[in-house]
């Protein structure tokens, strides 16, 4: 197979501004959560992973529209049941501390994502590798257990990126605080809210535009406003939609809206009473008015979701509707058992747009008697609290809010670590502890085949089995929104609510 359009793609991406159209300065971008790590292999959320992008690449990426384009690999050949991936790399690429990019490092870093020893949190992208073969310098051959149709988007997703060898060695599980990639940039520093780093001259596409890219964490979403109006940070991804107005009025900043492939739900988890019980997890689902969340806690940028993964993603069906129905939600309740209500604790992390999604949620269910106490957790706290448990048994979360985009843009990544029934914290995020036996062989049916109808036919028995057992409280897809001082180029968002930023240039 080959990827000469991506590597047009690419191609077209590597082209450096002509000279005295920008000029270098530093660029600063305000985010709405704390960072949780620096191993793109082992954080669990996106703002980190495509943070990590400045330093780190993989053998593909996405452009701005999530096309898969070449990053570290040429191209690709798979053989007809896509249980072997001859990928081809890119010559004379080094990684920061000069240690070649080739084969074996593809090797080392694969073999060390795919050991289930090393528990780390992405190593579902390639649990499917048996073998990874250096064919030579230049080659590298991925021999799968089973077929496996959705591989190359995996490598594609941030948590596949490629670790310099050598640091791996050096710093060994520190590594998570010493990042060595072959990025346009090379790390500098990193405090609990605040990430920076410089330009890296030697990179293989040629030096960036921009000097040093500091990433902030701001979570109030007027000071991430204040910071771009004073011109402290000149890019807002993530924008907060209800100060959408402010910034079309000011003709220093510009604004885009876009679609997205990022779902809002909160996670119920079904070993903490009523949580087992089916019809208390339909109940809340009657008890939410989508249309409203979507209006209070998005300004009406989102849409009600229709099934477990967005209308964005390849394989999505239309799964459903749970009607907002105060009288159903209270029969439901009445039928399990809980007349009465009962009362729960919710988790989320700590920024405006997530405590305006819990009050709205608290409002919503207190019309059926279930109080909620609302717990905020700071994005570090929540990663060691939720997905950094040792066993399920320890889990003390009850719901969770929470949102999720599949950053490979294939439905598996949408389904498989958030539903399949082994895929519980710590190894993965079923933080719903959802347990389906139909479910769990519709999913690895999917990921067992190659042939695009049958991994459809597998996922909409996925989807619609999930509707009805209602792991969630289904909410929303929303939009995206970004905003940036008028004189910043190259700064992109993208559907799965991660950025891109190594083209980033100030005109003036």
């Amino acid at each position: 197979m080959s990827l000469k359009s991506l590597m047009i793609s690419s191609a077209l991406g590597a082209m450096l501004l002509a000279p005295g159209a920008a000029v270098a300065r530093d660029l600063t971008v305000a985010i709405q959560n704390n960072l949780t790590g620096l191993d793109p292999t082992n954080v669990n959320d996106t703002l980190s992973q495509t943070s990590l992008r400045l330093i780190y690449q993989g053998l593909f990426g996405f452009d701005p529209e999530m096309n898969l384009v070449p990053l570290l690999a040429e191209s690709y050949e798979s053989n007809a049941d896509a249980t072997e991936f001859t990928i081809t790399l890119r010559e004379g690429v080094e990684f920061h501390d000069g240690t070649p990019f080739n084969a074996e490092a593809v090797k080392v870093n694969i073999d060390r994502l795919r050991n289930p020893d090393n528990n780390l949190s992405r190593r579902s992208l390639v649990s499917m590798v048996q073998e990874v073969e250096v064919v030579d310098d230049r080659t590298v051959k991925l021999i799968l257990d089973a077929p496996f149709g959705a591989m190359i988007a995996s490598l594609a997703h941030p948590g596949a990126m490629m670790i310099s060898p050598a640091a791996l060695e050096e710093y060994g599980n520190d590594i998570d605080r010493n990042p060595v990639g072959t990025g346009a940039f090379t790390f500098t520093n990193w405090s609990a809210d605040t990430l920076e780093v410089a330009r890296n001259d030697d990179y293989w596409k040629g030096p960036a535009e921009v000097d040093n890219i500091i990433i902030r964490s701001v979570p109030e979403s007027g000071a991430r406003m204040a910071m771009l109006q004073t011109g402290e940070a000149q890019f807002v991804p993530n924008f907060p939609p209800e100060l959408l107005q402010v910034v079309q009025n000011n003709p220093d900043l510009t604004v885009e809206t876009s679609p997205s492939i990022v779902e809002w739900y909160v996670a119920l988890n079904n070993n903490k009473e009523p949580f087992g019980n089916k019809q208390v997890r339909q109940a809340l689902n009657h008890a939410v008015d989508k249309d409203a969340f979507c209006q209070v806690v998005f300004s009406g940028l989102c849409t009600p979701a229709d099934s477990i993964i967005p209308q964005g993603l390849a394989f999505h069906v239309t799964a459903g509707e749970y009607e907002y129905d105060l009288d159903r939600a209270r029969e439901l309740l009445a039928e399990a058992g809980y007349e009465d209500g009962f009362s729960a604790e919710i988790w989320a992390n700590s920024n405006t747009e997530s405590l305006r999604a819990l009050q709205f949620l608290q409002q919503q269910l207190a019309q059926i008697n279930v109080q909620l106490n609302v717990v905020p957790l700071e994005a570090g706290v929540a990663a060691q609290r939720i997905w950094s448990i040792e066993s399920p048994e320890d889990a003390e979360v009850q719901m969770y809010y929470g949102g999720w985009s599949s950053s490979t843009g294939d439905a598996d990544w949408g389904i498989r670590p958030l539903l399949l029934g082994e895929n519980t914290p710590p190894s993965m995020f079923n933080v719903a502890y959802y347990a389906n036996d139909e479910l769990d062989a519709a999913i690895n049916g999917a990921i067992g085949t190659a042939d695009p109808d049958e991994r459809a036919a597998y996922y909409e028995t996925a989807q619609n089995l999930a509707w009805e057992g209602a792991p969630w409280i289904f909410l929303g897809v929303t939009d995206l929104v970004a905003a940036q001082s008028s004189d910043v180029t190259g700064v992109h968002m993208l559907p799965d609510r991660g950025f891109l930023l190594e083209d980033a240039a100030f005109t003036e």
